[in-house]
């Protein structure tokens, strides 16, 4: 009964600590969602419809397509300009793909596997026809190719003997084909979702003619044009209240000038290019100098070019003239075998370079062979290499043999354009070597590592020249004293200039170019074309304006310098009446409207053209071949027309019309002549021209969806 009283009289004291204890735990719980849902939305590379784009997700997609890319063309990285260029290509498919797999849902629009299994198996879908799984002879895809390795795909993934290597090559082929199979469903339903669409638009008797009359149908005219260049623009200065008038008329007419898809920025800039100093050049001749010397005195060739740095690989082989470098091919018919020529400028590419002709020789261009391969360097395999190579030199067939030792054997091409200039092995030099200067029907037995090949050169096409020579070619780049002397005076004059307004007064005075550039969005890659300012256009989407940016290393090896100023922010969605680049198109055309509107009042009670062309500032001139379906173009005042062209085609033989508003003018004119060309009316064929064009039209459509879609791109965080 004591402990019990006594808890009572703490009791108080009690519910204070309980509560404690759960505010605490219901506190960390709350941490720790909110912890998780910041990482989430870290993740977040875009939104389609209001729906979060997983980074992951996103790079695995790229992941895709370059591994699709990689192996279509032999297995070569991508360079940067490439990965971009991927990159911006599978966010446009994604988005475009969203937005049809959303108005396909609403329509009920599906695609089945049975549907998938179908084109594969008819391989009726152009996407099926690039991949490897293609029947050589016929070019087509051959779906039994494809179950064929499926099968093999299996067996080689679930057998432990089978080496590493082959099964990741095998499962990079997989993945391709899992890529295309993706792709196949999501074409198809595009397919069908266009094939609704154009399902709609049809054509009709009445519309084909109408179409054809405006095409056929053509008319010539005298007219007279008072260019609006005759007023002054200081003379029809808008009003605020004008230009308001026109803002709200032409954001209707044009929601893509009006409605912004996303942010955009306005900045300054200022780019500081390193180059070379004259005691860089010096150094670098002095370099090139001594070897170009130790070339004469004839040290190993291929270990002088590789300590050279230079950018062009000596392979030991000859190399036809097309693999060189223009400027060196250019002064092979000058030199003689043994000749060294250089260093000397190239200015065109800014590089030195030093020339060794080696010799001449003439090899075919390409060849064919076919080659048995004997692993082992054991005595069986050495007797085995021994048996096929005297077999084949007394002239039994080698497709017979090649199946005696489970191999193919098949003929294969090699050209030079495949080998020149590669970084070959050992083993690799030696067997191109073999190829190119064994003559057709002989045999060869060559020793490589870990085994031995026998090569049977069976034609050779194509004798050219080809050549033996040394290449030491290196951009007269600049040192690191240089670049920093570069620096330190930039940074100097950035750290006495802080602010804007300073940098815009003082840069002219110290040999600086202050650059503008508007409307920069997040979807672009570089800032003033500048390759690597990808930390500085993430600084142009997190400041304010008025900030300035530090000062950022960019280009190719840092040879550019750039400071960034931010000035000017547009937020996605209607363009503000203020901004000053919408305020300069509202303003011309505002002008141009009350231009024209003085000068149809000053030409209204004209009688004919040959009255209004003696007005001050008009011009005259004849116009034919005019159709309603093209805009006629009036050469002297340089300008296209399509109102006028809309006004001639109303207009009858004879007749005098004036106060026609143009483009570049106001024009009055009459009709000289109506003809129709002698060209025979086709329904059939002009409604199919109709539904063409419609068809044609609705890429406009995409523009349309793509705005009710929310796209918010935030790739430019993530990527370099």
């Amino acid at each position: 009964m004591a402990t019990l009283q006594k808890i009572r009289s703490k009791g108080t004291i009690l519910i204070i600590i309980l509560g404690l204890a759960l505010f605490a735990f219901i506190a960390e719980e709350l941490v720790r969602a909110l912890s998780s849902s910041r990482n989430a939305n870290r993740q977040v590379i875009g939104q389609v419809y209001g729906d979060n784009v997983n980074y992951l997700e996103f790079n695995e997609l790229c992941d895709e397509y370059e591994n699709a890319v990689k192996l279509s063309n032999g297995g070569q990285n991508l360079t940067e300009a490439q990965s971009i260029q991927l990159r911006d290509q599978v966010w446009n498919d994604f988005v475009s793909q969203k937005i049809i797999e959303h108005e396909a849902n609403a329509l009920g629009l599906t695609v089945t596997d049975a549907e998938v299994q179908n084109i594969i198996n008819t391989g009726s879908n152009q996407l099926l026809r690039q991949t490897p799984f293609v029947n050589q002879q016929t070019g087509q895809f051959d779906v039994n190719i494809l179950k064929q390795f499926l099968t093999n795909y299996e067996e080689i993934q679930n057998n432990p003997e089978y080496p590493e290597a082959q099964k990741e090559s095998m499962a990079q082929y997989y993945k391709y084909w899992k890529f295309v199979e993706k792709q196949v469903r999501q074409s198809t339903l595009t397919q069908k979702y266009q094939s609704l669409l154009s399902s709609l638009l049809l054509s009709n008797p009445a519309s084909a003619k109408a179409a054809f009359d405006a095409r056929n149908n053509e008319t010539s005219v005298l007219l007279a044009a008072l260019p609006y260049s005759t007023i002054k623009d200081t003379d029809v200065e808008p009003t605020e209240a004008e230009l308001k008038a026109k803002y709200n008329e032409m954001k209707k007419q044009y929601p893509d000038l009006f409605d912004m898809q996303q942010e955009a920025r306005d900045i300054k800039y200022i780019v500081v290019p390193v180059t070379a100093s004259e005691q860089d050049k010096a150094d670098l001749q002095q370099e090139l100098t001594e070897y170009a010397q130790a070339l004469e005195t004839g040290e190993n060739i291929a270990n002088t070019v590789r300590e050279s740095r230079s950018s062009i690989t000596y392979t030991g082989m000859p190399q036809s003239r097309k693999s060189l470098p223009a400027d060196i091919a250019a002064q092979l018919d000058s030199l003689t075998p043994g000749a060294l020529v250089g260093p000397t400028l190239n200015p065109a590419e800014n590089t030195l370079n030093v020339v060794k002709y080696i010799a001449k020789v003439q090899q075919p261009d390409s060849v064919e062979y076919r080659v048995i391969s004997v692993p082992g360097k054991d005595e069986k395999a050495t007797k085995s290499a021994d048996s096929i190579y005297a077999a084949l030199v007394a002239g039994a067939p080698i497709d017979t043999i090649a199946k005696r030792y489970n191999q193919g054997a098949e003929a294969q091409w090699v050209t030079s354009a495949q080998v020149d200039n590669s970084n070959l092995r050992d083993d690799d030099r030696k067997f191109i070597e073999t190829l190119f200067t064994t003559p057709t029907g002989a045999t060869q037995k060559l020793d490589i590592t870990g085994g031995t090949l026998i090569v049977k050169v069976t034609d050779r096409r194509n004798i050219i020249d080809k050549y033996d020579v040394a290449v030491i070619k290196r951009p007269i780049d600049f040192s690191e004293d240089t670049h920093n002397q570069v620096w330190n005076k930039f940074s100097s004059f950035l750290a006495a200039n802080p602010k804007q307004a300073d940098i815009e007064a003082n840069a002219a005075k110290e040999g600086y170019n202050v650059q503008t550039a508007q409307y920069i969005t997040s979807t672009e890659h570089y800032i003033a074309n500048v390759r690597g300012t990808t930390d500085a256009l993430r600084w142009v989407f997190n400041s304010k304006p008025g900030d300035v940016s530090e000062l950022y290393e960019a280009g190719n090896a840092n040879d550019q310098l750039l400071v960034v100023m931010l000035t000017g922010v547009h937020k996605k969605g209607q363009r503000d009446f203020k901004d000053e680049n919408l305020q300069q198109i509202l303003s011309q055309e505002v002008i141009k409207d009350k231009k024209a509107a003085q000068l149809i009042e000053k030409v209204q009670g004209a009688k004919s053209v040959a009255e209004v062309a003696k007005m001050a500032g008009a011009v005259q001139d004849t116009v034919q071949h005019i159709t309603f379906t093209a805009p006629v173009f009036v050469q002297k005042v340089a300008s296209s027309e399509p109102t006028l062209s809309g006004a001639v085609a109303a207009a009858k033989k004879g007749q005098f019309v004036t106060g026609v508003k143009g483009e570049g003018a106001v024009y009055a004119f009459q009709v000289l002549e109506k003809q129709a060309l002698e060209n025979k009316f086709d329904q059939k064929q002009e409604e199919a021209q109709q539904a063409t064009g419609y068809t044609r039209a609705l890429s406009g459509l995409m523009q349309t969806l793509a705005r009710k879609a929310k796209i918010t791109d935030n790739r430019f965080k993530f990527y370099q």
